[in-house]
């Protein structure tokens, strides 16, 4: 068990240091709770399940009885809630000791800052892990794959070449989204809505989506692909492949994130040892229900 004792900080029994760094950072901006849908839990587990609605309405030859089809269950998704956690612990002398009382009071502010991170990288590893055949859906298939088993056949949600992040290519994805169909291969009205990129994109997700004309030419067309983008833009510094890029639909049950429940910050005193603890806790889960909810390609 680790244990901060007055031998972890030295310096700190000293008076003299004019200034103590390398704790203290400014956090990226939130981006999870921008992109994941957000639910609550009362349980260990939920599990969204898909229906698969009816087929085409055939016609009915006169005097003939209508014809009748069946809806049946789909795949199941399920998320486990787990517990993330983390504390420390201080002797007491050196609390004692510590001539600086900034490094001690300071720590609360640290452990947030480890778990807003902790939070961010577990809702990114979604989409880090987006092409990996390890990380399988209630489907069976990875979160974009181009045959996600359906009644009607296999369907796409991942660019039918993969490309790099360009104006053609992000057209070419939108196009795919527009002829995007339910199980039974009836055609949906699903929208792109927003652009999620990691860093090393971000100036030409910018230069794409936002800027009023098309790109690279000396016409004054206009650029209608970033009129799509009603969501904007999510530059997540979390995402680990640097080529890959996604397509937030506003389809429902997309990336899903489950609150089981919020995080809680507790002190207490070992009676033994005169250690002072804190800890944080926090229980949630994230994952993809609907796989139509994020389109993508891992770049060429």
């Amino acid at each position: 068990m680790a244990v901060i004792t007055s031998g972890a900080h030295p310096k700190a029994l000293l008076p003299g240091i004019k200034k103590w760094f390398g704790r203290e950072y400014a956090k990226h901006p939130e981006v999870w709770g921008k992109v994941f849908e957000m639910d609550t839990s009362t349980k260990s587990y939920e599990e969204d399940v898909e229906l698969t609605g009816f087929g085409l309405v055939p016609a009915k030859p006169e005097g003939d009885a209508v014809s009748y089809d069946s809806e049946t269950q789909g795949y199941v998704t399920r998320y486990v809630n787990a517990t993330y956690g983390m504390g420390y612990i201080v002797t007491e002398e050196a609390l004692e000791d510590d001539q600086y009382e900034k490094v001690s009071k300071r720590r609360s502010s640290a452990l947030a800052f480890s778990a807003q991170t902790t939070k961010e990288t577990v809702h990114a590893n979604i989409l880090n892990r987006a092409f990996n055949s390890s990380f399988l859906g209630g489907d069976g298939k990875e979160m974009i794959a181009t045959d996600h088993p359906t009644v009607s056949g296999t369907q796409s949600n991942e660019l039918a070449t993969a490309a790099d992040l360009s104006e053609a290519s992000l057209e070419d994805l939108c196009i795919q989204i527009m002829n995007a169909a339910n199980s039974r291969g009836l055609r949906i009205a699903i929208e792109p809505k927003k652009l999620i990129v990691p860093p090393a994109l971000h100036f030409d997700a910018k230069r794409i989506i936002e800027s009023e004309l098309t790109l690279g030419t000396a016409n004054n067309d206009k650029n209608v692909v970033g009129l799509l983008f009603k969501g904007g833009l999510a530059t997540w510094t979390f995402l680990t492949d640097t080529d890959a890029w996604f397509v937030q639909t506003n389809c429902p049950r997309g990336l899903v994130h489950f609150k089981r429940r919020a995080g809680k910050f507790q002190t207490d005193n070992d009676f033994d040892t005169s250690n002072a603890k804190a800890k944080f806790t926090e229980r949630y889960s994230a994952g993809n229900s609907d796989w139509r909810g994020i389109f993508g390609t891992p770049g060429a």
